[in-house]
């Protein structure tokens, strides 16, 4: 399944989107559009796929997403709602040129770094105050609004990019759709075993030429892909459930305790029970 194609619709007297995304949970919906967006999540806990990067997010977490960067956010069980303030503008909203004027120089070097995409650290709460005020603002307090936020963003030294240098924003059409049938497939079976053979039958190529092409498009190879699925998986696990650490790799796909360590420590910095330790809510149950 490729990613869709969305057309956000903007309101009256306005040139730009802003929303509160409020859902029971969110659903897996690769799709990507011309826009920037900024989300900030507000509630609830799950993980965030942007390009080849797969990761968790959380209450807080801020994100800058340039145009064409294919994305979905999918959250967790959980008792209240997900919510996520969204804010969707395109370049030139507030004219041709506006950000190649010296004093938004900044902003512009923000919005070409966001081709990326780019997680924020340290957003403050003001910054964050604004961004899920902003729905509620009428429309010429909401563009200074987005303005002020862009502006603390493009001096906020806590911005790194989320995808790798070799992932291209806004590949091929036909590269584009085998990619996202791809990673749509594995999203649903990776905590299964996954045989090489079986994806590349999945866009009809040859196991040989799938892997130059896997590799060639996301950066990575099939096997590092479905490893950084498995083990945002754990992280679930580990965080929400007090599963023990055999079964968590069990349920992430992992036969083998000792490579599921070797990976997770590889890709977290931590071992499993370390990373629990530091992010495990109070009450988890199994």
């Amino acid at each position: 399944m490729k990613p869709r194609y969305e057309q956000p619709r903007t309101l009256d007297g306005t040139t730009f989107l802003s929303y509160i995304r409020r859902e029971r949970a969110f659903g897996f919906g690769w799709h990507y559009h011309r826009e920037y967006e900024l989300t900030l999540i507000a509630e609830g806990e799950g993980t965030r796929y942007v390009g080849t990067t797969v990761e968790r997010y959380r209450p807080g977490d801020l994100v800058l997403l340039g145009p064409d960067l294919p994305h979905t956010f999918t959250s967790e069980p959980y008792e209240g709602m997900a919510e996520a303030a969204v804010t969707q503008f395109r370049h030139d909203f507030l004219g041709p040129g506006f950000f190649e004027l010296p004093q938004f120089r900044g902003i512009d070097g923000l919005l070409a770094r966001s081709a990326r995409g780019l997680r924020f650290g340290g957003v403050g709460e003001d910054a964050r105050a604004v961004l899920t005020g902003l729905p509620h603002l009428e429309p010429a307090a909401q563009t200074v609004a987005v303005l002020d936020v862009l502006r603390r963003l493009a001096a906020d030294g806590s911005a790194t990019p989320i995808t790798g240098p070799g992932y291209a924003p806004a590949p091929s059409n036909a590269t584009r759709d085998r990619i996202d049938a791809v990673c749509r497939h594995l999203q649903q079976t990776h905590t299964e075993p996954v045989r090489q053979e079986d994806v590349a039958a999945l866009v009809h190529m040859s196991p040989t030429s799938f892997s130059r092409f896997f590799r060639a498009a996301m950066g990575r190879t099939l096997t590092d892909y479905v490893n950084q699925l498995r083990v945002e998986t754990a992280c679930s696990l580990l965080t929400g459930t007090s599963l023990p650490v055999t079964e968590v790799a069990a349920r992430a796909g992992y036969r083998n305790l000792s490579n599921f360590n070797r990976r997770f420590r590889e890709l977290k910095g931590l071992r499993p029970t370390g990373y629990r330790a530091a992010h495990q809510q109070p009450g988890t149950t199994v």
